[in-house]
């Protein structure tokens, strides 16, 4: 019997939905990362050379805060849920069960190779689930480490790890797993999705794009640099919510951008390239794709790199055309490309005729100006005022929309994004309304009565 049928076996013993194995499951996935919380940054620093600070706030932190947040208030949220009662129906009782899917599949990404693998198992694991992980092969330290964490933690019947490439991820994508969670490339979310609807598998996509960034006129110029500044070049740009290009108001530019290099000579010094505490790029593929781009408009500040290293600087492009390769994809490094506008209108229609970013952020003082980019551009989440901040907070949903996801998790919204709602209705034997059988006397007159 191989793993998937041993966890369906395991799910249908029932062992996995009382309070108890759900909270002790949830301590123990606590205890067992702080018992390796050093092998995890070493790890990390390995795959894609994150510092400790960056990887305890970014990886392992973000994990004991929305671990304890879902441990708070589980015991409250797994309780079936009573709702009213309509005329119609009168003699019954309603209630929404909050179901477990049963056994899940969360394939994790590279860019946070811990942190996204182990969130939203923290949802499975809370809903009630067992769960396979596919971490990404492109982060190999930390893949292992995955696996060693959970091998040491749990049974492979409640939780288990599948290593490999292309070919692990669709050898499991091929089998009928009751809930899909993917965290990735728009590309291979198209796959994921052709893939669950084979066997109609509910599934959450998170995935990115192009998340822009607006600075108008009336913005905290200082303030917002480093704001983005520090959204945009944390894990070398990246992020899958990193502000991807820039919208600022012609009359404020220059002062922005001098902001901004001040900014990161601040955040990176003047050599970042030798800066322990900067992030370095996954693979050589990506280091000459994001060389590539360099090429694009015209050169601020930084545009040095280090093949050895696959580094780059944190880089910033002024006059740059929409039709610039830049603007094609999304850039997922730490380069800036920087566009102006004279009338808001004018950055508003652009954004909305690109595909529905993962993320987008507005930096203004005016209220009529945040309403009016809130109400006339459609994203999955964002700042105003800030970056990538409203993703670690458990109290808000994190997810795209259109072709930056499907569906949203982080605290409540993890444990509701991997439990079914089961509506159930419980009716009275004590007594049975006649009116709604055919043979009833007068039925039409009483049911528009009772219906209206």
């Amino acid at each position: 019997m191989n793993v998937f049928e041993r966890q369906k076996a395991y799910f249908y013993s029932g062992a996995t939905r009382s309070y108890q194995y759900r909270s002790k499951a949830l301590n123990l996935l606590k205890e067992v990362i702080k018992d390796y919380e050093t092998e995890i940054m070493k790890a990390l620093k390995r795959d894609l050379n994150k510092s400790d600070s960056e990887a305890f706030m970014t990886e392992i932190g973000i994990i004991y805060k929305e671990i304890d947040f879902v441990l708070k208030h589980l015991k409250k949220w797994i309780k079936p849920k009573r709702v009213r009662t309509a005329l119609t129906h009168i003699g019954s009782v309603g209630k929404i069960h909050p179901d477990p899917y049963g056994v899940t599949l969360i394939i994790s990404p590279w860019n946070y190779p811990f942190q996204l693998a182990i969130t939203p198992l923290i949802g499975a694991i809370a809903g009630g689930n067992t769960a396979i992980i596919k971490p990404s092969e492109l982060t190999p330290n930390t893949a292992k480490l995955i696996e060693q964490v959970i091998n040491q933690t749990f049974l492979d019947d409640f939780i288990a790890v599948e290593q490999g490439g292309a070919d692990k991820s669709q050898e499991l994508l091929d089998l009928p797993f009751d809930y899909i969670f993917f965290t990735g490339s728009v590309p291979v979310g198209k796959i994921v999705m052709e893939k669950a609807s084979q066997h109609l598998t509910p599934i959450t996509l998170e995935l990115g794009g192009k998340s822009p960034v607006i600075v108008h006129e009336d913005a905290s110029l200082k303030l917002a640099a480093k704001r983005i500044a520090w959204g945009k070049f944390i894990n070398a740009g990246q992020t899958c919510v990193a502000p991807d290009y820039l919208f600022v108001h012609e009359n404020v530019k220059e002062q922005f951008l001098s902001n901004l290099a001040e900014a990161i000579v601040e955040l990176y010094g003047e050599t970042p390239l030798n800066n322990p505490e900067y992030g370095q790029i996954i693979n050589d593929k990506h280091f000459q794709r994001l060389t590539n781009y360099l090429n694009s408009g015209t050169l601020f500040h930084g545009g040095q790199t280090n093949s050895g290293k696959r580094s780059i600087e944190p880089t910033v492009l002024t006059n740059i055309n929409h039709e610039d390769p830049i603007m094609a994809e999304e850039i997922f490094g730490p380069i800036l490309p920087v566009l102006t506008y004279s009338d808001i209108n004018e950055a508003i229609d652009y954004i909305r005729n690109q595909p529905k970013p993962l993320s987008f952020y507005f930096f203004s003082e005016t209220a009529h100006y945040q309403n009016l980019v809130l109400e006339q551009i459609s994203f999955g989440g964002g700042c105003i005022n800030d970056t990538i901040y409203h993703l670690s907070t458990p109290y808000l949903p994190f997810g795209g929309i259109g072709e930056s996801g499907i569906g949203s998790y982080r605290g409540k919204h993890s444990f509701e994004t991997f439990t079914h709602q089961k509506s159930i209705l419980k009716q009275s034997s004590h007594f049975d309304l006649p009116i709604r059988y055919p043979n009833f006397k007068n039925r039409m007159k009483w049911i528009r009565k009772m219906m209206k």
